[in-house]
C-alpha cells in the first residue's frame, strides 16, 4: 500500500512539473519585448511600412474600423462623423481657432488613417508625461498643443462640441486597441542621425522632386489637405515639433512624396534644411519649453534661420547631425 501511495504521489508531481514547464515556455522573453518601432531611423520606418498587412506573432494588426459601419441610430455617430470633419477640415470648420491654413490632416493624412503618420490608437497612449511642457498631458491637452503650435492658433475649449467630436472620432478609430499597447505604426517620423545638410541642394531637390507641384513655388501651399504651406504666415510656427530638424527630416522621408520611402537620408535632410531656412510664425514660449531640462539641440529658431540662409550656421550645434569624415 505504501508503494502505491508513493507511486501516485510521483505521478501527480510529474504532471505538475510538465504543466508548469509548458506554461513557462509560452512566456517567451522576446514576446514580452516592446514591438514599438518608435525612435527608429527612417529606413527602419520605411521597412515597417513594407510589412503592412504581414503582421506575425503578437504584433498589433493595423485594422481601424470603417466609418460606414457606424449606426445612424446611435447618438455617438453624429459626434464621430463631425470629429472626422473637424480633423480633416480644421482650418475651415474652426477658422476662428486656426491661425494659418493647415488642418490636422495636413500632417496626419486621410483624417489620421494613413498608416505613415496614423492617429489610430492614439487615445490609448494618454495621459502621458510631456518633457517639452514639463507636465502630464491628457489627449485634449495634446490637441490644444497642436492648435497653438502647428496651427499657430488658439486652444479649443475642452467642453466644446468640436473637442468632444474629435475625442469621439479618435476613440472610435482606436477601437480594439488596449490602453498602453505597443503600437508599431506610431512615432516613426524621427531621423536619429542626420547627414550634414545642404540648403542649396535642398532648393534644387524641391523642384526636382516635384515638391513644388503640391506645395507651390514659394512654399505657399495649395490647400490644407492637398499640399499645405511649408513656410510663411500660413504654415506651422517655430514652436511646433515639425520645426526640429530630426522631426521634419524624418517626416519628409517617411511621408513624402505620398507613401514615402523614396528619398535618401541626405535628400530628406537637405529638403528639411531648405524648408526650415525660410521665415515662419514665431512661437512666443521658447523660454518656458523644457522647464526641467533636456531641451533638444535641433530646434531651428529665428536666429538660426537667418544664419542658415546666410550660410554661417554651424551645424555641429545640433547633436545628431553627422559630420562628414
Amino acid at each position: 500500500m505504501r508503494n502505491v501511495r508513493w507511486l501516485s504521489f510521483l505521478i501527480i508531481a510529474m504532471v505538475f512539473v510538465f504543466t508548469a514547464c509548458n506554461n513557462d515556455s509560452a512566456k517567451d522573453p522576446e514576446d514580452a519585448q516592446s514591438k514599438n518601432t518608435g525612435g527608429n531611423t527612417n529606413q527602419q520606418a520605411s521597412d515597417s511600412k513594407k510589412d503592412e498587412g504581414n503582421n506575425t506573432g503578437d504584433e498589433l494588426a493595423y485594422d481601424p474600423p470603417s466609418m460606414v459601419e457606424l449606426d445612424p441610430e446611435n447618438p455617438m455617430t453624429e459626434y464621430i462623423e463631425y470629429g472626422q470633419k473637424v480633423f480633416h477640415e480644421t482650418d475651415t470648420v474652426m477658422d476662428e481657432y486656426v491661425g494659418n491654413q493647415l488642418s490636422c490632416s495636413s500632417c496626419h493624412a486621410d483624417a489620421g488613417l494613413a498608416r505613415s503618420s496614423s492617429m489610430v490608437g492614439v487615445t490609448t497612449q494618454f495621459p502621458q508625461y510631456r518633457p517639452r511642457e514639463g507636465v502630464v498631458f491628457t489627449l485634449e491637452d495634446r490637441i490644444n498643443g497642436c492648435m497653438v503650435r502647428s496651427m499657430n492658433g488658439k486652444m479649443i475649449p475642452e467642453d466644446s462640441k468640436e473637442m468632444r467630436a474629435m475625442m469621439s472620432y479618435l476613440t472610435y478609430i482606436s477601437t480594439g486597441i488596449e490602453v498602453g499597447a505597443e503600437i508599431p505604426w506610431r512615432m516613426l517620423n524621427t531621423m536619429k542621425e542626420i547627414p550634414l545638410p545642404s540648403v542649396a541642394n535642398g532648393e534644387k531637390l524641391y523642384t526636382e522632386k516635384t515638391c513644388i507641384a503640391c506645395h507651390g513655388q514659394n512654399g505657399e501651399g495649395k490647400g490644407a489637405t492637398v499640399g499645405p504651406a511649408l513656410w510663411g504666415d500660413n504654415s506651422f510656427n517655430d514652436g511646433a515639433g515639425m520645426n526640429r530638424m530630426s522631426k521634419i527630416a524624418g517626416y519628409i522621408q517617411n511621408n513624402m512624396p505620398p507613401n514615402g520611402g523614396t528619398l535618401t537620408d541626405q535628400e530628406a535632410a537637405d529638403l528639411a534644411a531648405y524648408i526650415l531656412s525660410h521665415d515662419r510664425p514665431e512661437w512666443k514660449g521658447h523660454e518656458t519649453d523644457w522647464p526641467k531640462g533636456g531641451r533638444p539641440t535641433d530646434i531651428i529658431t529665428k536666429d538660426r534661420r537667418e544664419k542658415i540662409r546666410e550660410g554661417t550656421f554651424d551645424w555641429s550645434e545640433i547633436d545628431n547631425v553627422v559630420q562628414p569624415d
